[in-house]
C-alpha cells in the first residue's frame, strides 16, 4: 500500500498533537509522589485530593469496604470506580498505589483520551481537519480568564477565574479523566453496533464519576429517540448504574442542596471576577424583589458565565443545524452538553458547595469536540488556524507554572516518611491523630514545602500506614457526609486530657503525634508504650 506524503503528514500532525498533548497534561502529576531531598513532594492540589485516593486505593486493595480516614466506617456517598480499578491493578501488578495514580495511570488516560477523540471524530465526519481541531480543543480547550488577567495585571493566569477548571487540569482529578475515556468508548462502541458493550461501559461511568454518569445516560436518552436500537444500551446502562452506584450512595442525595444561581452571585466575588458593583447590584435586586431588573442582570451574568468559561469552544455553534436533521451524534453531544449546564446553575454540594461545577466539565469537553467539528468544516486558513491556537493556549501556559516549581506547597519529610512506614509494619489496628490544627498552620513558615500536618486536613496517616485512622481529611469526610465533627471534639478533649476509657471505647490500637503536637503522654494511661520516635514522630501503642 502506497503512502501518500499527504497520508503522512496528516499522520505525523495527529501523532505529534497528541503526544504534545499527553505530556502537557502528564505535567500536572507525574512529579508528585515521588522521593526528594525534603521527602516526598505534593503539586498543585495533589497534597490534599491525591492523597485521599491514596488512602481509599489502599485500602481497597486490602479487600476493604471501610473508610480507613474514618475507623469503624464504611464508605459511603462517594464514586469508587476509578479507586478499585487501581486497587485491582495494584494487587495484579504489585506495582506500588503512588506510582500507579500519579506516574503511571495519568499518561496512559491522557493518551487514550486523545486517540479516542481522534477515531471517533474521524468516523464521524470522514474529516481529519476536525479529528484534529477536537483532539485540540480536548488537550487545550481555555477560558477567558487569561484575557480578563493579561488586561489587568499582565499576565496569564486566571483558569478558573469563572469558575471552571480548564483542559491543563484534567489528571489532578483522573476520575474526570478515566470518565472522559469511558464516555468515548461507549460513544464508539455504539458505532460499531456493539450495543450491550456500549450499554455495559456507560453504566459504567457513573461508578467512575456520577457527573459525567448522570449526562451520558443523558445524551444516550435522547439518541435513543432517533436510533431506536439505542434504548437498548440506554436501559442496560441505567440498570448497571444503579446496581453498581446505588449501594455505596444511598444517602447521596442528602448531600444536594437547592441554590439556585450560587455560581452566578459568587463570580463577581473577589477571588474571581472581583466586580463589586455588579455583585452589589445582583444583591440589591434579589434581596429586594426587584425581578425587572434581577432577571436580566442574572441573564448577562449567566452568559459571561458561559462565554468566559467556554471561550473558542463557542465555535461549535456553527455546527448548530435545524433539530430535525441532526444526527444521533449531534443529539447526544448537545444534550450531554446541555444538560452539564443545568445543575450548577441550580445546585450546590454539602462539604464542598462548588463541587457542582464538575457537571460544567462534560460541557466543555463536548462542546470542545463539536468545536473542532465546526472548524474543520469551516477549514479555517493559516493565519485564522493560527488565531484560534493563540487565542486558546494561553490558559495552558498561564497554569502549567503551578506545576512545575522545584518545591512542591506539600511534602512528607523523610523522618515522618520513616515513622509511618514503621507503622505500616506493625499489626493492624485503629490509629488516633491529633485532628488538624488552623491555627498552627497558619502560624507555620511560609516557604513551601510546607509538612502535610501544616498544609490541610488531610488522611495522609491511612494513605501511607496502611492502617484505618480514628479520623482525618475533615474536608472528603465533609463531603461524604460523615458526623467528623463529634470524633474531631472527642479527640480534642482526649489529648487536653488524657484518659484510658476513649481509648477502649473506641478501639484505639496506636497514637501517631508529629511536630507541634507531640506532648508527653501521662503515666497513669497503664499499657500505653512508646514504640517509636524520631527527629519529627512519636507513635504509641494502647495494649
Amino acid at each position: 500500500m502506497l503512502v501518500t506524503s499527504s497520508m503522512l503528514s496528516a499522520g505525523l500532525k495527529r501523532n505529534l498533537l497528541i503526544i504534545i498533548g499527553t505530556v502537557t497534561w502528564s505535567v500536572t502529576t507525574v512529579k508528585s509522589g515521588l522521593l526528594y531531598p525534603f521527602g516526598l513532594g505534593f503539586w498543585g492540589p495533589q497534597g490534599h485530593d491525591g492523597i485521599w485516593h491514596l488512602s481509599l486505593i489502599g485500602s481497597l486493595s486490602r479487600g476493604s469496604l471501610a473508610m480507613p480516614l474514618f475507623a469503624g466506617a464504611a464508605i459511603k456517598n462517594y464514586h469508587i470506580g476509578f479507586d478499585l480499578l487501581l486497587a485491582l491493578l495494584h494487587r495484579l501488578t504489585f506495582i506500588p498505589v503512588s506510582s500507579l495514580y500519579f506516574q503511571i495511570l495519568p499518561p496512559l488516560l491522557a493518551l487514550f483520551a486523545g486517540l479516542f477523540v481522534y477515531r471517533l471524530i474521524h468516523a464521524w465526519t470522514k474529516s481529519e481537519v476536525s479529528a484534529l481541531w477536537a483532539v485540540f480543543f480536548t488537550y487545550f480547550g481555555g477560558s477567558l480568564g487569561w484575557l480578563v488577567s493579561w488586561i489587568r495585571t499582565g499576565t496569564w493566569g486566571g483558569e478558573s477565574l469563572f469558575w471552571s477548571q480548564q483542559s491543563i487540569s484534567t489528571l489532578i482529578n483522573p476520575p474526570l479523566a478515566l470518565s472522559f475515556c469511558l464516555l468515548l468508548l461507549g460513544l464508539w462502541l455504539l458505532t460499531q453496533k456493539r450495543l450491550l458493550w456500549a450499554g455495559l461501559v456507560f453504566g459504567l461511568v457513573p461508578f467512575v464519576k456520577i457527573y459525567g454518569g448522570l449526562l451520558g445516560l443523558a445524551g444516550l436518552f435522547f439518541a435513543a429517540f432517533k436510533v431506536k436500537s439505542y434504548w437498548k444500551p440506554f436501559i442496560l446502562a441505567s440498570v448497571i448504574s444503579a446496581l453498581l452506584f446505588v449501594p455505596f450512595n444511598l444517602h447521596a442525595a442528602g448531600l444536594v442542596i437547592w441554590h439556585p444561581l450560587w455560581f452566578l452571585d459568587n463570580l463577581m466575588n473577589p477571588d474571581h471576577l472581583d466586580w463589586p458593583r455588579y455583585l452589589s447590584a445582583l444583591a440589591t435586586y434579589s434581596s429586594g424583589h426587584i425581578w425587572f431588573k434581577a432577571i436580566p442582570a442574572y441573564f448577562v451574568a449567566f452568559l459571561i458565565f458561559l462565554v468566559g468559561n467556554l471561550s473558542l469552544r463557542l465555535l461549535g455553534l456553527f455546527h448548530i443545524k435545524t433539530p430535525a436533521s441532526w444526527s444521533w451524534w449531534e443529539v447526544f453531544l448537545w444534550a450531554a452538553a446541555i444538560a452539564g449546564i443545568v445543575p450548577p446553575l441550580l445546585f450546590l454540594q454539602q462539604g464542598t458547595s462548588w463541587n457542582t461545577i464538575q457537571f460544567f466539565y462534560y460541557t466543555q469537553f463536548f462542546l470542545g469536540l463539536l468545536a473542532g467539528v465546526a472548524l474543520g468544516r469551516l477549514r479555517p486558513k493559516f493565519l485564522l488556524s493560527l488565531a484560534v491556537v493563540a487565542f486558546t493556549i494561553p490558559t495552558t501556559i498561564g497554569t502549567l507554572p503551578n506545576y512545575l516549581p522545584a518545591r512542591p506547597p506539600a511534602k512528607l519529610s523523610p523522618a515522618e516518611l520513616s515513622a509511618l512506614d514503621f507503622l505500616s509494619r506493625q499489626p493492624s489496628g485503629i490509629v488516633l491523630t491529633a485532628p488538624f490544627d488552623p491555627a498552627a498552620a497558619a502560624a507555620a513558615e511560609p516557604f513551601p514545602p510546607r509538612p502535610l500536618y501544616l498544609y490541610e486536613s488531610t488522611s495522609y496517616v491511612s494513605a501511607f500506614s496502611h492502617q484505618p485512622v480514628f479520623m482525618e481529611d475533615q474536608v472528603n469526610l465533609n463531603i461524604t457526609g460523615y458526623d467528623w465533627q463529634t470524633r474531631r471534639a472527642q479527640a480534642l478533649a482526649f489529648f487536653a486530657s488524657p484518659d484510658r476509657q476513649f481509648l477502649t471505647a473506641n478501639h484505639i490500637r496506636y497514637i501517631y503525634l508529629v511536630g507541634h503536637q507531640r506532648q508527653p503522654l501521662p503515666n497513669h494511661i497503664s499499657s500505653l508504650t512508646r514504640i517509636f520516635s524520631d527527629s519529627e514522630a512519636d507513635i504509641y501503642r494502647v495494649d
